[in-house]
C-alpha cells in the first residue's frame, strides 16, 4: 500500500504504510516537511558544520564535534550495522531517503531558510546515527571530572563531596510505573516528563507510526527513525530516564614528535611503549567570522578533545607531563562506547516497535548501547520491567571519577557490566536520577527529593485514573528549601524589614508556584547566598579554570556549581570556617531591601533557537530545579528556565485511546503555523493532549496542510 498519512487536531502526524521500510520512508518524509530546519540543524551539528551558516555562536560545538570524530564515529557505527544487522540498515537507509524526499517542500515552508540565505543539504545513510550520537555525547557528563580535578587541586579531595549534585549540564528526567493494584482500572500506568534543554522546535516529536507489523505511538527524536525512548504499542508500554551511570572516560596523554623531521606524532602507552597516533587538520567554515583551524588527534585511548600537539606550556614532547602542577589543560583524550564498539545500539529500535510485551522490551534493551538509561515498562498481562539498559565500562575506579594517567596500566577497560534490575515495591516504581538500580554504575546521582515527592504523592492514593497523573507532574513542593529555612529560623540580629521577610518565608508551605511572592523572596535569598559563597576566597579559587574548550566550561562555571550544590554546603557541619549565619543575614537584608514581585515574573521560559528571528513573550513559570515541576533556574545566576520537560505522558495500559500527552510547543517546526505554539498553553498550565489512533477520528493529509503554511504574522 501506499503511505498514508493524517493529522488529529493537533497536527500530530499519524503515518501507516504496507510495510515497516515503507513507513521509515513515510517517518522520515513526513519529519522532514515539518522539522526541515530542525533537521538541518541537526546534521550540521552531528557534522561539526553549523557554525558556516549560523555563525561563530556555534563554533565551538563544530570544533569539539570534530575533535570528538562524532561524524566519522556514526559512519564507523552505521558500517557495522550494516554488517551485523542488515535489517535496521535498510530500515535507516528508508528513513533518509524518506528525509531527502522531503526537505526541499519543507524548506519552502520553513521561514529560517530564506532568512539565513540557507538551503538543506543531503542526508547520508549514517546521518541519523550522528544525531543520535551528537544528542547524547554529553548526557553522561564526562566534563564533571574536569571540575573535581579542579576542586581537588583546589581545595582537596574531601572538597569534591560537597558538590556532589547532579551538574548543571545534565539532563534528567522524572518516571514512575503504578500497577493494576493502584489504578482505577486495574491495568498499569506508565507516565513522567524528560527533563532537556527546551528547544524551539522541541527535541520530542509526537508521532503515531502503523504498519502490519505494529502499531505504535510515542515520543520520537527528529532525525532518528522509530520511537526510543518513550512508546505504547497497545499491550505493552515503555518510558526512560537518565541513569546518571559514568561511562565515558578521561585520559591525560604524553605525546612526542617523531619522524626525522617531527612529522609523525606517538603517544606513550601504559607498556612503557611509545606508538604512533593518527593526526589531520580540519577546517572549521564560520559565517561572518575567519575559518577555525582543528587538530585532530586520536591516540589508542581515543580523540584528543582538549589540548594537542603543541601545548602552551612545554613542548609535544613535555605534553603531558606535570599538568597537574601547573594546572594546564594538557592532552586529554575522550573515550566513549560507541567509538570503541562502532555500535550505537540502533539494533533495539526495530524490536522495540514490534514488542508485544514486557519480555519483548526486556529483549530489546539488552541491545541499548547510548545513553545509559534507567528504563520502565508495563504490558495489558500485567507485567512490568523495571532496569538499567545501556553500555558501560568495567574499568578501574579512578577511571570513573577523575582524569587518569594514559601511561599508567591499570586504565583499560576490561569488558561491561551487566545491567542491574530494580524492583517495584507496594505497585510503584519512581525513576527521577536518583540513586536506584543504577547506583553501582555511577558517581553522581540527583538528590532525591523528586523520587521521594513522586512516591509520596502516588502512596497517597489506591485508584488512580490515568488523567489525575497530570497533577503529579505539576507539584511544585520544593523539598530542597530546607536547608536555608533551617538557617534563617535561627538568625537574629535582622532589621524590622528583614525580620518580617524571615517570619514569611518561615511559613511558605515551599511551593513554587508562578504567582507566589515568598517564591520570588526564597529564590532572591538563595541566589544571594549562593553569589556569597562563590565570592568568598575558600571558593573564589575556583572561579578561574584552565582554558578548557568552550562547549566544556558550563560544568567548570562557578556559580552555578554553588547554586545547585546550596543544600550540601549549608548542611555540611564546617565550611572552611565560612561564616554562613553572616552570609544569609546579608541575603536577606538585600532581598528586603528591593522585594522581587512573584516568581512568575523572573523565572520564565527561555528556549534555545538556532537562529534569532521573532521574538515570543515567553511565559513566567511555576517549578523549580528540585521539584518534580522541574524547570531550572541557576540559583545566583539566573532564573530564566532553560531546561524543563521537554515533554510529559500518561501511558494508559487499559486503553491506549485514554493516553495522554504534551509538548512545550507544538507539532509543527514551521514559525507561524497553526501547530506551532498551540500546545504551549496546556504545558504551561498542566494539561495534556488525548492520544488518538482511531483512524477514523483523524483527517487524512493528500496535499500540503494549510496550517503548516507560515503566516505573515509569526509573533
Amino acid at each position: 500500500m501506499t503511505a498514508e498519512l493524517y493529522r488529529d487536531p493537533w497536527g500530530i502526524p499519524h503515518l501507516r504504510a504496507g510495510s515497516a521500510h515503507e513507513l521509515a520512508h513515510a517517518q522520515g518524509r513526513t519529519t522532514a516537511v515539518d522539522r526541515a530546519w530542525q533537521l538541518e540543524v541537526e546534521r550540521h551539528r552531528s557534522r561539526g558544520t553549523s557554525a558556516a551558516f549560523l555563525g561563530a555562536g556555534e563554533a565551538a560545538w563544530d570544533v569539539f564535534a570534530r575533535r570528538a570524530r562524532l561524524d566519522d564515529t556514526a559512519r564507523r557505527c552505521f558500517a557495522a550495522l550494516e554488517r551485523r544487522d542488515p535489517e535496521t540498515a535498510e530500515w535507516v537507509v528508508s528513513y533518509v531517503d524518506g528525509v531527502n524526499e522531503g526537505l526541499a517542500e519543507g524548506a519552502r515552508r520553513t521561514p529560517e531558510f530564506a532568512r539565513s540565505g540557507h538551503a538543506p543539504g543531503r542526508w547520508e545513510p549514517w546521518t541519523p546515527l550522528g544525531v543520535w550520537l551528537a544528542t547524547h555525547i554529553l548526557f553522561a557528563g564526562f566534563p564533571a571530572k574536569l571540575w573535581r580535578e579542579e576542586v581537588v587541586r583546589r581545595l582537596g579531595a574531601d572538597a569534591v563531596g560537597l558538590f556532589a549534585t547532579d551538574g548543571p549540564g545534565t539532563s534528567g528526567s522524572n518516571g514512575w510505573l503504578v500497577t493494576g493494584e493502584r489504578t482505577l482500572t486495574g491495568q498499569p500506568v506508565i507516565a513522567g516528563d524528560p527533563h532537556r534543554f527546551i528547544e524551539d522546535p522541541g527535541v520530542y516529536q509526537q508521532i503515531h507510526l502503523s504498519c502490519p507489523e505494529f502499531d505504535v505511538v510515542g515520543l520520537a527524536v527528529p532525525g532518528v527513525p522509530g520511537i526510543a525512548h518513550f512508546a505504547h504499542t497497545g499491550t505493552v508500554a515503555w518510558a526512560i530516564t537518565n541513569a546518571m551511570a559514568d561511562y565515558q572516560d578521561l585520559y591525560r596523554e604524553r605525546l612526542r614528535r617523531a619522524g626525522e623531521a617531527g612529522e609523525s606524532l606517538e603517544a606513550l602507552d601504559p607498556d612503557g611503549r611509545w606508538r604512533p597516533v593518527t593526526r589531520h587538520e580540519e577546517t572549521v567554515e564560520v559565517a561572518g567570522g575567519a575559518p577555525v583551524r582543528v587538530e585532530v588527534i586520536e591516540t589508542a585511548r581515543g580523540p584528543v578533545v582538549i589540548g594537542g600537539s603543541d601545548p602552551d606550556h612545554g613542548t609535544a614532547e613535555e605534553s603531558g607531563k606535570d599538568a597537574d602542577d601547573r594546572g594546564g589543560a594538557g592532552p586529554i583524550s575522550l573515550r566513549y562506547p560507541p567509538r570503541v564498539t562502532g555500535d550505537l545500539g540502533f539494533s533495539a529500535l526495530l524490536p522495540l516497535l514490534r514488542a508485544r510485551e514486557v519480555a519483548d522490551v526486556d529483549r530489546a534493551f539488552d541491545l541499548w548501547a547510548e545513553p545509559v538509561n534507567v528504563v520502565q515498562a508495563a504490558d495489558t498481562a500485567g507485567g512490568v520491567l523495571h532496569r538499567v539498559a545501556g553500555r558501560v565500562p568495567v574499568r578501574d575506579e579512578g577511571n570513573r571519577t577523575r582524569i587518569v594517567a594514559a601511561w599508567e596500566p591499570g586504565h583499560e577497560w576490561r569488558g561491561w557490566h551487566e545491567m542491574p534490575y530494580g524492583a517495584v515495591e507496594d505497585g510503584i516504581a519512581v525513576m527521577a536520577n536518583q540513586r536506584g538500580p543504577a547506583t553501582p554504575l555511577g558517581v553522581e546521582f540527583a538528590p532525591p527529593h523528586r523520587a521521594a515527592r513522586i512516591r509520596e504523592l502516588l502512596a497517597s492514593r489506591t485508584a488512580w485514573p490515568a488523567s489525575d497523573m497530570a497533577d503529579v507532574h505539576m507539584d511544585t513542593h520544593l523539598a530542597s528549601a530546607a536547608p536555608l529555612l533551617d538557617h534563617l529560623a535561627v538568625l537574629g540580629g535582622l532589621t524590622p524589614r528583614a525580620a518580617a521577610l524571615r517570619d514569611r518565608l518561615l511559613l511558605w508551605d515551599r511551593r513554587m508556584e508562578a504567582g507566589s511572592t515568598e517564591a520570588a523572596a526564597y529564590a532572591a535569598v538563595r541566589g544571594g547566598v549562593a553569589r556569597r559563597l562563590a565570592a568568598h576566597p575558600v571558593f573564589a579559587v575556583l572561579a578561574d579554570p584552565p582554558e578548557y574548550p568552550e562547549v566544556l566550561r558550563p560544568w567548570l562555571a562557578l556559580l552555578p556549581r554553588i547554586g545547585f550544590a546550596l543544600e550540601n554546603l549549608l548542611r555540611a557541619e564546617d565550611l572552611y570556617g565560612i561564616d554562613r549565619a553572616a552570609l544569609v543575614r546579608a541575603a536577606v537584608e538585600e532581598t528586603a531591601a528591593r522585594p522581587p514581585g512573584v516568581w512568575g515574573d523572573s523565572h520564565r521560559l527561555a528556549p534555545w533557537r538556532a537562529l534569532a528571528g521573532d521574538a515570543y513573550d515567553e511565559p513566567g513559570l511555576a517549578g523549580d530545579h528540585d521539584c518534580v515541576l522541574c524547570t531550572s533556574a541557576v540559583p545566583g545566576l539566573t532564573d530564566l528556565s532553560a531546561r524543563g520537560p521537554a515533554a510529559r505522558y500518561v501511558w494508559d495500559l487499559a486503553d491506549r485511546d485514554n493516553s495522554l500527552w504534551v509538548v512545550p510547543f507544538g507539532a509543527s517546526g514551521v514559525p507561524g503555523s497553526a501547530h506551532h505554539r498551540d500546545q504551549l498553553p496546556l504545558w504551561l498550565g498542566g494539561e495534556l493532549v488525548p492520544v488518538r489512533t482511531d483512524w477514523n477520528r483523524l483527517t487524512e493529509e493528500r496535499e500540503p496542510a494549510p496550517h503548516d503554511t507560515p503566516e505573515e504574522n509569526h509573533g
